[in-house]
């Protein structure tokens, strides 16, 4: 619907000609153009006027055509075409109904810009102030050592450092992208031996590295465990999620930002979270429809190529109006997801079936145990004898028998498996078989 106005033109006059339907003064077309611009529909305006987006101001010779999500378009006059209410209320109604079918989504949602990401950091250090729950691993002891040390208290070589209050641990966490010196970030803490529990812990300063070896962030607080650990003295013990490891919110400062290579040469690149050619070419030409031709180049599937000016500042204004923009996706490749382990099976709306009929058995197992007593007569002097008795049961079940048409969608394969009561298992089997048989026009993927 790329022609929403003409089409909108197109009606009005139909409406006026063929319905005899008269215009009324102050419904006018320019309501409709700010009440649909969150779809995407181009706005038709005069030759040289300049559309104001999210303080982006975009001027085309020729047509402009003003894409906005939220913004007024200020400074652009529509067309001074009049509607009666009853033609109107239909004309929104057929619109609506042509763009229920496609959903877009902003291209914030489907792609990120290149370099703009986060980067691991890690770190070792120590939890101290437990209640008896620490370890007594050998690496503890020497760095609980060291670190008396660096404060001036000598301890003797032949003197062992063991204590239950103090756990080695390992530290990570993540550093957002543009983070400046002086943000805190969240950590998280995980004990490296054989500590029952870190809760009640504070993690000393511990410096947290990247992968260049460089210190970006130090890490200092006390730990949050939501796990719970107890133990009796019979040796019963009961553990609730894992009290090993913990998380200090804010409990990291930033000492070191990363460079970043966002306000760099004249292009930005955008690389799409799922790789497509379709979807890449829309980018590109609904890049290029608001900026004018030749702005966004498709590179690959999943790279786009985008135009920007040098000045940081006009740059963040400038992505922040691409990144709004509404991209309809395209469908996704057929694809079918099987988790053995825990019996999950997604199915894709793209998947089909060839003509096939399948029938599926089950066999069922049934075995039961019983004893009978035998008794002996009086006064025989005989003993009472128990003896088992087992009675085994075999059930093939009746194997149902389901046919599936030519291209039978998502929705026919749920009604047959529904209509047998086929389980998860039974399901995966019968699915791993028409794959087999050529029969499944789509990827199965175990996970």
């Amino acid at each position: 619907m790329d022609d929403a106005p003409g089409f909108v033109r197109w009606f009005a006059e139909k409406c006026s000609c063929v319905f005899g339907i008269q215009t009324v003064p102050g419904l006018r077309i320019v309501g409709w153009v700010k009440r649909r611009l969150g779809t995407g529909y181009p706005v038709p305006m005069r030759p040289g006027r300049r559309v104001t987006h999210q303080g982006v101001s975009v001027r085309r010779q020729g047509v402009a055509m003003g894409y906005a999500a939220t913004d007024n378009v200020r400074t652009a006059r529509a067309m001074p075409l009049r509607l009666h209410p009853s033609c109107a209320l239909v004309l929104m109604l057929l619109l609506n109904g042509f763009t229920g079918f496609a959903q877009a989504d902003r291209l914030k949602d489907i792609a990120s810009v290149a370099g703009v990401r986060p980067n691991q950091l890690v770190g070792y250090g120590l939890v101290v102030g437990l209640d008896g729950t620490g370890d007594k691993t050998s690496f503890t002891s020497q760095t609980f050592r060291n670190m008396l040390n660096n404060f001036g208290v000598a301890i003797p070589a032949n003197l062992n450092p063991s204590s239950k209050n103090i756990a080695a641990v390992a530290i990570h966490a993540e550093l957002p992208a543009f983070a400046k010196p002086g943000q805190t970030i969240d950590i998280t803490v995980s004990a490296l031996g054989d500590a029952k529990s870190l809760r009640g812990g504070s993690l000393l300063m511990a410096p947290l590295k990247g992968a260049d070896g460089n210190v970006y962030a130090i890490a200092q607080g006390n730990l949050v465990v939501s796990g719970l650990g107890a133990e009796g003295r019979d040796g019963s013990r009961i553990t609730v999620n894992v009290p090993s490891v913990g998380r200090i919110p804010n409990g990291a400062t930033v000492e070191r930002s990363v460079p970043s290579a966002f306000a760099r040469g004249d292009t930005l690149m955008l690389n799409l979270h799922y790789a497509d050619f379709t979807t890449a070419r829309r980018v590109a030409e609904q890049i290029n429809g608001l900026l004018g031709p030749n702005v966004a180049n498709a590179l690959d599937g999943a790279s786009i190529e985008v135009r920007a000016p040098r000045d940081p500042s006009q740059r963040v204004s400038y992505l922040s109006v691409l990144e709004n923009l509404e991209v309809q996706p395209a469908e996704e490749v057929a694809r079918v997801i099987i988790n053995s382990r825990t019996g999950t099976i997604v199915i894709g709306q793209n998947v089909r079936i060839s003509p096939v009929a399948i029938t599926h058995g089950s066999m069922t197992v049934s075995i039961t145990e019983s004893f009978d007593v035998d008794q002996p007569e009086p006064l025989s002097q005989g003993q009472t004898v128990v003896t088992p008795r087992s009675g085994i049961e075999v059930d093939e079940g009746s194997g149902h028998m389901f046919a599936f048409a030519p291209g039978a969608t998502l929705q026919d394969i749920v009604e047959a498996v529904n209509q047998v009561g086929a389980a998860p298992g039974d399901l995966m089997a019968i699915l791993e078989a028409l794959k087999q048989a050529g029969a499944l026009r789509a990827e199965l993927v175990v996970i």
